[in-house]
């Protein structure tokens, strides 16, 4: 993947790690402008490459009467709001093929679930667009597995594929972060770690997935530490009330002083 051909991205010459930041899902115009207004702040006074996250439609819900959005297109016209107001990509994920060519319209990136990865017809249709793929590695799936998830991309004509590696099962309640997946999975592809997917604990009894939002820190510090070309994070300034994925969201509040210090670790690292 080459990010200087990623549209609107700036900072591609720092030589910093690149970031996917938002929150988990688009609830409304005014929460997605005033996320991305303050991100974008911090990412430019830290040259961080920076590309707009969030869902236009959540599909993968522990309960039917779970939030899933507010509508796809008013949420991908969102999103396409934020690209143009702010002069940063996006991206956001899709779950069935024929989302692909529909959000491809809005967004720089199409985001592959880590539960929807070996959908063969999904993980084609998104590379057809031409768009970067962003195949976020199964829960379930082995880093070495990965290299065939991007092979289909590959395959179907696209070079602009990433990987992100979002923790992997242990037991039935929690997740963990092998290290050594980050510079196994970057023979294939760029490696970005899903900070706050990481620290998910699925399929709790009462139906909503609960995390451990404490550790985002010492997560993200050893995936900078290992060579993660890119981070993931999901961030919200009122996690508590988010309507998706709120357990495991990091404060908007903490991002600065977060990618602040990522950003020295980064430093010292390229010094190496």
């Amino acid at each position: 993947m080459n990010l200087e051909k990623i549209p609107q991205l700036k900072h591609t010459n720092s030589n910093n790690f690149f970031l996917l930041a938002g929150p988990c899902a688009i609830e409304g115009e005014d929460m997605a402008l005033r996320i991305a207004e303050k991100v974008v702040s911090i990412t430019d006074k830290l040259e961080i490459p920076y590309i707009f996250k969030g869902s236009f439609r959540k599909a993968n819900r522990s309960r039917i009467d779970s939030f899933t959005g507010i509508g796809d297109e008013k949420a991908l016209k969102i999103l396409r709001k934020v690209s143009e107001t702010f002069k940063v990509p996006t991206v956001t994920d899709i779950h069935e093929a024929s989302d692909a060519a529909l959000a491809a319209e809005y967004v720089d990136v199409l985001q592959i679930p880590a539960f929807l990865v070996r959908q063969t017809d999904l993980v084609v249709a998104a590379a057809e667009t031409g768009k970067v793929v962003n195949l976020k590695k199964g829960q379930f799936m082995s880093p070495e597995s990965m290299q065939h998830a991007v092979k289909k991309v590959t395959d179907s004509g696209n070079n602009q594929v990433c990987i992100t590696d979002r923790g992997t099962m242990f037991g039935y309640q929690d997740m963990i972060v092998d290290f050594r997946g980050i510079p196994t999975m970057k023979q294939y592809a760029p490696v970005i770690l899903d900070v706050t997917h990481s620290l998910q604990q699925p399929n709790q009894s009462v139906g909503v997935t609960g995390g451990r939002p404490e550790m985002i820190s010492t997560i993200a510090r050893a995936g900078i530490a290992t060579g993660a070309n890119g981070l993931f994070i999901e961030t919200h300034f009122d996690p508590a009330n988010a309507k998706s994925d709120g357990a495991n969201m990091l404060d908007l509040a903490n991002l600065e002083k977060l990618l602040t210090d990522l950003t020295a670790i980064r430093k010292t690292i390229n010094q190496l």
